[in-house]
């Protein structure tokens, strides 16, 4: 079934955005992030869409969250051991049990070969279909979006998307002596990028994403104001993808990869 029959726009033909729709046959995404809590800030709804169509999720989080917080009185492996703790409990609000921390350096992630093969590795072993990451490219527009790790964690996964986790020659100790066979993953979704060819409408888990941002307690101190600055995001990026008024979605820029 083609995507305009499904409701949805074909993005090969129509520049217009399309609308993600649960039978499209991805049944695994991986999702990869710099930090704890990008993921729930980002797309907390859209995961809350995927786990209700029977879509198994997993996450990756390239830093240990070590920098996290503004209570100086709490020591920085505690802060690691608290946002993994949070982000667990985050991750259950909308439906995944599967997560992953990488436990590199917050605040000093670098698109390394290193971070690369981390990347690639989890790739292997999780064989998704689908992989969403931050935007590796600076926004001038909302500076917010482009923290230095979130630029990093976003090139070093296109780079682990293609070509390195499909390349049996690339980082030879996955394959050689861990014995991960290379995995093709065919999607590449793109979160906080302003030309988005893709939405999920969130309306019916708009609430599953407020419940997961609320869990990182450590990094939140006005819960009203977060929940309040999430709904208006949700629906700006409704208006944008031409869902019905008061509609919510999350927008993605999507590249199909043979």
């Amino acid at each position: 079934m083609d995507a305009a029959a499904r409701g949805g726009r074909a993005l090969s033909d129509d520049p217009a955005i399309a609308t993600w729709t649960p039978d499209d046959g991805v049944r695994r995404v991986l999702i990869v992030t710099a930090h704890p809590d990008d993921v729930d800030f980002g797309t907390a709804g859209t995961v809350a869409a995927f786990t209700k169509a029977g879509v198994e999720v997993t996450y990756c989080i390239a830093t240990n969250g070590d920098a996290g917080g503004s209570d100086r009185a709490v020591s920085r492996c505690d802060m690691a051991a608290i946002r993994q703790r949070e982000q667990r409990a985050a991750a259950a609000e909308v439906g995944v049990t599967d997560v992953h921390f990488l436990g590199h350096p917050d605040g000093r992630l670098r698109p390394t070969i290193e971070l690369r093969r981390d990347i690639s590795r989890v790739i292997r072993q999780v064989r998704p279909e689908r992989v969403l990451t931050q935007s590796p490219e600076r926004r001038w527009d909302f500076i917010f979006a482009s923290h230095p790790d979130h630029l990093a964690a976003g090139e070093a996964t296109v780079c682990a998307v293609y070509p390195d986790a499909r390349n049996p020659f690339a980082h030879p100790e996955l394959l050689d002596e861990e014995g991960l066979e290379p995995w093709t993953a065919n999607e590449l979704w793109i979160v906080g990028v302003p030309e988005a060819n893709m939405a999920v409408e969130t309306t019916s888990t708009i609430e599953r994403k407020v419940a997961a941002l609320l869990r990182h307690e450590s990094q939140i101190s006005d819960s009203a104001g977060v929940t309040a600055l999430v709904m208006d995001s949700g629906r700006a990026s409704g208006r944008e993808a031409g869902l019905p008024e008061g509609s919510t979605a999350e927008l993605f820029r999507v590249t199909r990869i043979p």
